[in-house]
């Protein structure tokens, strides 16, 4: 009696398809990074160098180095590289941290500005700058304490973590955004005319006056925190598999989720402390992000595609129309918007768990 066995598996067949595709999957998202990179050094090179004044490469060489020109080094030193480094800071800030709450809700609709994290941010340094006078030290210190109460209260009212029940935690952001810009517009109500002005301009995200001190302090908190999300981020794509596989891989899923929440928080606080919050651009990053990469996340790319929108939009706004200079914020809010409208109209409708 012949027994007939089933021939066993070309393992050699598998792994060499296992390997073929992780290096197509490396080789694009090389390809995605150094194109973002390109793209972002074209458009910081663009919003230093033209606009309405000129600014010829020799000219920025030697102003850089130390030369003084009449005129030009005021424009360049004073307002446009000034913009272009905040605006390069603030998009990277704000698209990784967008992308890291996307990745953790699972959910696209998952941001700090959607959540009501920038809010918080907004909220409380508001109400330092106006109610207190306090100075620009103690507003970033407020915008911390605002984000971190917002994250705190997303996770206790949602009753659980932010990946176990995502529909539940983006009603309590909601809810708890509408709540702030009552406390925002009741501040704006007691600020005299001027500090309504000023309030409101911030309130809209704005690079215009960024000061060097302020960017000093954005470039520490981005380069200490950003590279901690980048390699906390890599740990929520496991704890995104399941809990139970996260904690049999020797990844803590609350430990991870807690560390990536803080450092967002500290790194929206910083963001906003200094720009105010830039409408949607932490919303947009991670989505587009994952479109480029075909489904996969990455939060060093929605860093950098959040550079380019911030970038891109401030060059927009400063010369789009001549003889007027919007606010960053204006620009984003009419982009996010139909993004927004559209995501809603096309997205899957998600499953609450308990």
């Amino acid at each position: 009696m012949t027994v007939q066995t089933r021939p066993a598996p070309d393992l050699s067949a598998a792994l060499g398809a296992m390997s073929l595709a992780t290096r197509a999957v490396r080789r694009r998202s090389l390809v995605v990074l150094t194109g973002l990179l390109v793209l972002l050094l074209g458009l910081v090179a663009a919003r230093v160098l033209l606009g309405d004044y000129t600014i010829t490469i020799p000219d920025f060489v030697r102003i850089v180095t130390g030369a003084d020109i009449p005129g030009a080094s005021y424009i360049l030193l004073e307002s446009k590289l000034p913009r272009a480094v905040a605006g390069t800071l603030a998009g990277l800030a704000l698209g990784a941290t967008g992308a890291t709450f996307q990745t953790m809700a699972r959910n696209p609709l998952a941001s700090p500005d959607v959540l009501g994290i920038t809010l918080g941010c907004s909220a409380a340094a508001v109400s330092a700058a106006v109610l207190l006078d306090a100075p620009g030290g103690m507003v970033s210190l407020a915008a911390l304490g605002g984000g971190a109460a917002v994250a705190v209260a997303l996770v206790v009212l949602s009753g659980t973590h932010p990946g176990a029940a995502p529909g539940r935690m983006i009603l309590v952001g909601i809810a708890l955004a509408a709540m702030l810009v009552s406390v925002i517009h009741w501040v704006l109500v007691r600020a005299d005319i001027y500090q309504a002005h000023e309030a409101m301009v911030w309130l809209t995200g704005s690079l215009n006056g960024v000061t060097w001190s302020e960017i000093r302090l954005l470039t520490l908190v981005v380069v200490v925190a950003l590279p901690l999300l980048l390699y906390v981020g890599s740990h929520l794509q496991v704890v995104e598999l399941g809990d139970d596989l996260a904690s049999g891989l020797g990844r803590h899923p609350r430990a991870t989720r807690t560390r990536a929440i803080a450092l967002v928080v500290v790194l929206t606080a910083a963001t906003t402390a200094v720009c105010g919050p830039i409408a949607f651009v932490a919303f947009l990053s991670g989505p587009t992000a994952r479109r480029l990469l075909r489904g996969r996340p990455s939060l060093l790319t929605a860093g950098l595609v959040g550079a380019v929108i911030v970038v891109a939009a401030d060059y927009l706004a400063a010369y789009a129309l001549p003889g007027n200079n919007f606010p960053v914020g204006v620009v984003t809010g009419l982009a996010g918007a139909p993004f927004l409208l559209w995501l809603l109209a096309t997205s899957r409708p998600v499953k609450e768990t308990a």
